[in-house]
């Protein structure tokens, strides 16, 4: 949320400037301590505290007192942890890094929802003080509530991650590796058509398109791994179903004159689930198909036409075509019968 420009450069005695009251306002407390305060306070080194600090998404800062007494408890808890016997530190950097990544996206989005509705309050009639204060406002009003939600959210995809991997120990041993269908959905002429539009449209855009996918592809079973603003990688434990989310994903999006035409490609195969991301040659399969996919067309390879029920499905296989990294492939086109 960017501060007042109405208040920028103002120098009054004893002011603080906007984003600094705003970062204050949210941590609650002013940073006082140094990495060798921390450490010396938690009984780590300087260097374990900089790789947590790391691992969060942070730069360093040594020297520099950046941390609070609140960084300082964290610290305690991880360290916690580690002395307990259940993980060990490296294991307890990674859960960081992934507590981190996820962090730092969630913030990004809960800021840029914010100043949307900052902006609103600012034209509209209740507008009072300056954009800070409304900024102020709005987060202490919403922050509260957004909190018991992150937790009761965080708790529900706990309990479904151990039931996917109790799953996968019922089939198979290797609990490192999990047969799915990897589907990757992409809009044609994304970069041309985002250098015609203002920043506001290219972000309803995104956000249009990013939520049918997620709605469609969860309503299925699956899960959204990651989207890259035109495109959206997800997996699917089941073949079928994955075609079912393909089409939907053309009909929300490629259908909607509104909207860009759409390609999407799946895979089938084994790959490594490591800190909420997947790994392995679906993966890059499924996106490399996304290019020889027709506007508003699906596009599998041999392993996904292998899975589906031949009395429900009929496939044909397309000329072969050099794909990068995989060598000459044969696509395959499917359509139901």
């Amino acid at each position: 949320m960017a501060p007042d420009r109405r208040r920028r450069g103002a120098k009054e005695p004893g002011a603080v400037p906007a984003p600094e009251r705003l970062d204050l306002a949210i941590l609650g407390e002013q940073p006082t301590l140094t990495a060798l305060d921390v450490a010396s306070e938690t009984g780590v080194t300087v260097d374990q505290t900089r790789r947590l600090w790391r691992a969060l998404g942070f730069p360093d800062q040594l020297g520099e007192r950046a941390f609070t007494r609140a960084d300082a408890d964290a610290v305690r808890d991880v360290v916690g942890i580690v002395d307990g016997g259940s993980v060990d530190f490296d294991m307890a950097v990674n859960m960081t890094r992934g507590v981190g990544q996820t962090m730092a996206r969630l913030a990004d989005w809960e800021v840029a929802t914010l100043s949307n509705r900052v902006e609103e309050i600012e034209a509209g009639p209740d507008a009072s003080g300056s954009r800070v204060d409304t900024a102020l406002r709005l987060i202490g009003e919403v922050s509260p509530h957004f909190e018991q939600t992150l937790i009761y959210a965080w708790r529900r995809h706990l309990a479904a991650a151990v039931a996917r991997m109790e799953a996968m120990g019922a089939k198979d041993e290797d609990l490192h590796t999990v047969d799915v269908t990897v589907g990757f959905a992409d809009l044609v002429s994304f970069t041309a058509l985002s250098n015609e539009m203002d920043r506001d449209k290219i972000g309803d855009l995104v956000e249009k398109f990013e939520g049918r996918c997620h709605d469609v592809v969860t309503n299925h079973g699956g899960r959204i791994i990651k989207s890259l603003g035109d495109s959206v990688l997800f997996v699917i434990g089941d073949a079928e179903a994955a075609i079912e989310v393909a089409e939907g994903i053309i009909n929300v999006i490629g259908r909607d004159p509104k909207l860009p035409d759409v390609r999407v490609g799946l895979a089938s195969g084994p790959v490594v689930p490591r800190l909420g991301d997947v790994f392995g040659p679906p993966v890059n399969m499924a996106a490399r198909l996304t290019a020889v996919a027709r506007r508003n067309r699906l596009i599998i390879d041999q392993r996904t036409a292998d899975l589906l029920p031949p009395e429900e499905f009929e496939s044909r296989r397309l000329p072969a075509r050099p794909v990068h990294g995989f060598g000459l492939v044969e696509p395959v086109a499917v359509r139901r019968r």
